[in-house]
């Protein structure tokens, strides 16, 4: 297992993993409809879309954890 100190950064790679995993999906499919080559297409878009997503997902999540806290009742 690994330590709770370390929860944001799962909490960062499994957050960007799936949310950048079906966004190349989607936005492909939305793009250009479901062609002969979609899983290449989407796994090179994930891949690259990863790259990007969890640096930002690092970097993002404690400010949205402060405003959420801000705009929602205890």
């Amino acid at each position: 297992m690994i330590s709770a100190r370390y929860r944001a950064i799962v909490f960062a790679f499994f957050m960007a993993l799936f949310m950048s995993g079906f966004m190349s999906l989607v936005i492909p499919i939305f793009n250009v409809g479901i062609i002969d080559t979609i899983i290449s297409v989407w796994l090179k878009a994930w891949i690259f879309a990863f790259c990007i997503a969890f640096p930002t997902v690092t970097f993002v999540a404690p400010m949205v954890d402060k405003l959420t806290a801000k705009l929602v009742r205890p």
